[in-house]
């Protein structure tokens, strides 16, 4: 499971820098704000317990 999330995470950084490089900025940080939403909510469940 948490590498299918990394995975994801860095599919939507590269996303994130496509975005940004051509020019779409505003999508580009909105999407680039996911990854660390993600990282946090895997943080959540790995340390609920």
């Amino acid at each position: 499971m948490n590498i299918i999330m990394l995975l994801v995470v860095v599919g939507i950084i590269i996303t994130a820098e496509y975005l940004f490089l051509t020019g779409k900025k505003l999508d580009a940080i909105f999407i680039a704000f996911w990854a660390p939403t993600i990282l946090g909510f895997m943080n959540y469940l790995k340390y609920r317990d």
